[in-house]
């Protein structure tokens, strides 16, 4: 099995510790370094090429934001999730902007925070559903003239709940509504790795590759609204 290499960029040690920890006891993550700081990233992702560099914000001597952006400028194929505290939207679209390709917030589940790096290794995009609602709302902002979804509207193929069971349909529904996967499993009464299956098996029966997707589609289809 090709492991999932990994950077963590982390001013706390007790946090890049935990974290190292954690992610290394799923047999397809391995640490490959680690860093206090953002600076002097981009030499350091070029001698190592992990596949996805966990990447804090607010640090010492070079935050987050200008390490992200020297990354994509000097190494453009490395894949950057952020990892942070900041549940702000000014931090989140910043992030984004700066050409990160995730943005996950600290407080998310282990499952959940091993699913985003899966994802961005893979070349997506991952965002918890609660943020990925801002890129939603300002897009639906933008064609408010063209409205996503109204009654009788027809959906196009392949955008039927009609392939998701019951429970796939209950999952997808909070997910969209911004639920991290423990309430997920506290109000469905099943754990946080069976809500990781069931948007696993969601995403690939409808051929969907982000939590944006995933909520586009709840909002086109009707499940949700905005």
């Amino acid at each position: 099995m090709q492991k999932i290499s990994l950077m963590l960029v982390d001013d706390h040690d007790v946090v890049r510790t935990g974290l190292k920890t954690l992610l290394e006891g799923y047999p397809d993550m391995e640490v490959v370094a680690e860093s206090g700081s953002g600076r002097n990233l981009p030499e350091m992702v070029t001698e190592v090429c992990p596949d996805v560099v966990l990447m804090d914000i607010t640090m010492p001597e070079v935050d987050g934001f200008e390490a992200t952006r020297r990354l994509s400028a000097e190494c453009p194929g490395a894949h950057v999730l952020v990892l942070t505290v900041h549940e702000d939207k000014e931090y989140f679209f910043a992030m984004l902007k700066a050409g990160a390709s995730g943005y996950i917030t600290k407080r998310a589940a282990p499952e959940e925070l091993v699913a985003a790096i899966r994802s961005v290794a893979a070349g997506n995009v991952y965002l918890q559903p609660p943020l990925a609602r801002w890129l939603l709302r300002d897009y639906r902002r933008l064609v408010s003239s063209e409205p996503s979804h109204t009654p009788g509207e027809e959906v196009e193929e392949g955008e039927s709940l009609d392939v998701l069971s019951q429970r796939e349909q209950e999952v997808l529904e909070l997910v969209a509504e911004g639920f991290t996967s423990s309430e997920i499993g506290e109000k469905l009464t099943i754990s946080p790795k069976t809500v990781a299956r069931h948007r696993e098996r969601i995403m690939n029966k409808l051929n969907l590759h982000s939590s944006t997707e995933l909520v586009k589609f709840a909002i086109k289809t009707g499940l949700i609204d905005l």
